[in-house]
């Protein structure tokens, strides 16, 4: 049998990846090279769980935990961002992603799930962890701003704001929430749909993931379709009312604006600590998803907030 080892493209987290070649099988092999709890036994417990409840997901074919390894099932190389790029009409599509949005908030999900011999805890989307994600915006974009001595005077304002906002979360911890739902994440081999890098899901907001899928900063969509794609999860779900809708449009708004607050300082952490700036080119997409979501009359202070620190003319920004 001739094996072939081939390393590739790494994603933003602290893992490597290499595909083995056994003749026309194939496998992936993750080598963890720091939280090896997360990145291995955590996501191949998020896998298993995922499988159980017919979605799609990498199954552990081998582990070698003690080592900092595993190797799991090949979903292949063709993402749903590679997929749906270049196609006319998107709407149809996304309705495939949806599906297993869906699937994921039937998941009963309990405080624990387990490995062999492994417990893991599943934390709940509470404000602090909100809080701990869009702080990164603070810690790593602004600081790393020209203007850092004069926006540190404005941060103690914007977390204040995002508190409030924070606070009016209506559908809070309610279900299983990926974390990470973008067209990156989300595979497509032979039309049949997967999900990988699962291993952050907490228990959380409805519209996380959905927000997640719609404000992709990886692929840029028209307003009207955002639009259409969010009408539709709403006519699909059965897990918000009729009279709840209202509810869900600023739900989704303030997670939206929270979660590309967080992008813009991941984005720059991963230049600035890890060398990888091909994700600095994101960021005046960032920026115009942020805006978009801010029009919102819930953000009025915020806009105001943030056009102070970081005027319009310098969000095309990519260079730190």
């Amino acid at each position: 049998m001739q094996v072939k080892l081939k390393k590739i493209s790494s994603d933003a987290s602290f893992r490597e990846f290499y595909r083995i070649q056994k003749n026309l099988l194939s496998s992936i092999l993750i080598r963890a090279n720091k939280d090896k709890f997360k990145n291995l036994i955590v996501y191949a417990a998020v896998n298993k769980l995922l499988t159980n409840n017919k979605i799609k997901a990498p199954k552990l074919l081998k582990e070698y935990f003690k080592n900092s390894m595993m190797e799991i099932e090949d979903l292949g190389t063709h993402s749903f961002l590679d997929y749906i790029k270049h196609k006319k009409n998107k709407f149809n599509d996304y309705k495939k992603p949806f599906k297993v949005i869906f699937k994921l908030q039937n998941i009963k999900l309990k405080n624990f799930i387990k490995l062999k011999k492994y417990k893991i805890k599943i934390n709940s989307y509470n404000r602090a962890a909100l809080h701990k994600e869009s702080d990164l915006f603070f810690q790593w974009y602004l600081k790393n701003n020209s203007n850092f001595p004069f926006l540190s005077k404005l941060e103690g304002k914007i977390k204040n704001e995002l508190n409030n906002l924070y606070k009016k979360l209506y559908f809070q911890n309610r279900c299983f929430v990926h974390r990470d739902f973008h067209a990156s994440n989300i595979m497509v081999k032979k039309n049949n749909i997967g999900l990988i890098d699962s291993q952050d899901i907490m228990k959380g907001n409805l519209l996380y993931d959905v927000a997640s899928l719609i404000d992709d900063v990886r692929i840029i969509l028209p307003v009207t379709l955002k639009s259409k794609l969010f009408d539709y999860y709403l006519s699909k779900t059965t897990k918000i009312k009729k009279i709840e809708r209202n509810y869900a449009k600023n739900d989704f708004d303030i997670l939206s604006v929270q979660r590309n607050l967080k992008i813009l300082g991941i984005f720059v952490r991963l230049y600035k600590r890890d060398n990888k700036s091909n994700y600095l080119k994101l960021l005046p997409y960032t920026w115009r998803l942020l805006d978009l979501r801010l029009k919102n009359p819930i953000f009025n202070n915020l806009k105001k907030l943030l056009d102070e620190a970081v005027p319009r003319k310098n969000r095309k920004k990519v260079k730190f």
